[in-house]
């Protein structure tokens, strides 16, 4: 499988079927956060990156794993697909399975995009900032989407789309976590008014080092900063106790008890997708199983804790 990935479990959507329309690191933003590094082509331009019969094809043969959703997401920005709106006629037309879309809402701007996603049962956008300064600071988006657009976009497919819209807030330690940050944050959901509001933070090992984590109760706090309340999502326990996950979290132990490995090794050594990487490496570092080491040339490594 090139494009289809999982089911695999997801706090919000169950067990949840991938679908990746992008090659690795090809997005909008190079979020310091981000669980897969940093992006390594930063762009605009939408195309058709993969066939869509290809799409289509592959996710027919992994229908039969019955998974509660089939999430547009993957390893870059889904909305850069250019055929997203004849993908999404397709998988309507043979499945019943509800479908999700995870979006850096960097791109509603346009027309074309939004109109393209009014198929979905869900859209998930992100906003991770309040102010252009720190929407530079974290998302360092593309030269031609600026805050005032990114915000419009949001407000406007809210005010055109029928299905349930979440907004998902990705705060940081010392940037957005910050009080004054999070409540030009809320200001701006306020205008965009989504059906909810989820505030996540970094839980596995982000692009950048100073892309810090928020402690539970501090997100607790900010919570009541939006209105209505928004939900915590952050996954600080772990929730992927599944046993076809606990099978493959297992194998992936084993590799890293064999020696040190990067994320590009564990998902090309074992030929799995690199969000899969990230959750089984995620939750093994969550268990305390494994540790990150420091950076070598750029790439983290991760080795078993002998205890």
């Amino acid at each position: 499988m090139v494009h289809i990935f999982g089911p695999v479990p997801s706090r919000r959507l169950g067990r949840s079927l991938g679908i990746d329309l992008v090659p690795f690191k090809t997005c909008t933003y190079d979020c310091i956060y981000c669980q897969l590094g940093r992006t390594t082509l930063k762009t605009v331009q939408r195309k058709e990156w993969f066939p869509l019969d290809e799409i289509v094809d592959e996710l027919r043969e992994k229908l039969s794993t019955h998974p509660d959703y089939i999430t547009l997401a993957g390893s870059g920005e889904p909305t850069l697909y250019s055929r997203l709106g004849e993908l999404i006629e397709k998988i309507r037309s043979f499945t019943d399975i509800p479908l999700a879309v995870l979006t850096n809402g960097s791109l509603l701007w346009q027309k074309d995009v939004r109109r393209e996603l009014m198929g979905a049962d869900l859209i998930v956008p992100s906003l991770d900032a309040g102010s252009p300064g720190m929407f530079h600071a974290v998302n360092r988006p593309h030269q031609e989407i600026t805050f005032e657009r990114m915000i419009q976009g949001l407000i406007d497919l809210k005010q055109e789309y029928r299905g349930e819209y979440r907004l998902e807030v990705f705060l940081l330690g010392g940037h957005t976590a910050l009080r004054a940050e999070a409540r030009r944050i809320a200001e701006c959901a306020d205008l965009i008014r989504p059906d909810e509001i989820q505030l996540n933070t970094v839980t596995r090992p982000p692009a950048e080092d100073y892309a810090a984590g928020v402690s539970r109760p501090r997100l607790e706090r900010i919570a009541d900063l939006f209105v209505p309340r928004a939900t915590i999502i952050a996954d600080y326990r772990g929730i992927h106790e599944e046993s076809e996950f606990t099978v493959a979290r297992d194998t992936v132990f084993q590799m890293i008890e064999r020696r040190p490995c990067t994320l590009e090794d564990i998902a090309g050594g074992l030929g799995i997708h690199p969000n899969e990487a990230v959750k089984h490496v995620g939750e093994l570092l969550a268990l305390g199983n494994v540790e990150q080491l420091e950076p070598a040339q750029g790439k983290a490594f991760f080795r078993v804790i002998h205890r």
